[in-house]
This record gives structure tokens, C-alpha cells and sequence, in this order.
């Protein structure tokens, strides 16, 4: 086994638990100082702007083309969202 990786669970425990608590963190502090008026947009642009960066670090970690990674990653972040509202407003969801 000298040429492959082996695996460390609990360094992958530690590197999500560390990574999730830094990506739940950035829409608390968003809301935190968002005025009241501009939260739903801020969040959501938030949002959209760390999935773009999420899928920019994912293509290049994947070696694909980081513009192309980022761009699909958002639009499908921005089309779930959009759905998401959908059937909140389908369902009386008022914001």
C-alpha cells in the first residue's frame, strides 16, 4: 500500500464538521447584519455567490474548467431555490 491514500475517518469527520459549521455560520452573520428589508435578497444573493464559489474550488480540486464548475453549481443552486419558493408560495408561505 505504498502508492495509495489511506483513509483517515476521523480527519474527514473534522473537515466536514469544520467546513459545515463555517458554511452555516456565513447566512446567520448575513441575517445578523442585513437590514430588515434586504434579507431575503441578501441572503439569497449570499447563497448564490458561495455556491459559485463552491463550485469553482470543486472544479478545480476535479481539474475541470473552474468557470464552467462555478456556473453550473450556481445555476442549479439558483433553480433549486426558485423551487423551493415555488411551492412555498404554492402552500401560503409568506416571507
Amino acid at each position: 500500500i505504498t502508492d495509495q491514500v489511506r483513509a483517515r475517518p476521523l480527519q474527514a469527520a473534522a473537515s466536514s464538521a469544520a467546513t459545515f459549521t463555517v458554511g452555516a455560520a456565513l447566512p446567520l452573520v448575513a441575517a445578523w447584519l442585513a437590514p430588515g428589508g434586504a434579507l431575503i435578497p441578501a441572503l439569497a444573493l449570499l447563497a448564490l455567490a458561495s455556491l459559485a464559489a463552491l463550485g469553482a474550488v470543486a472544479a478545480r480540486a476535479g481539474g475541470a474548467p473552474i468557470a464552467r464548475g462555478a456556473v453550473r453549481v450556481t445555476f442549479w443552486g439558483m433553480a433549486a431555490m426558485a423551487l423551493t419558493a415555488g411551492v412555498g408560495h404554492l402552500f401560503g408561505v409568506r416571507v
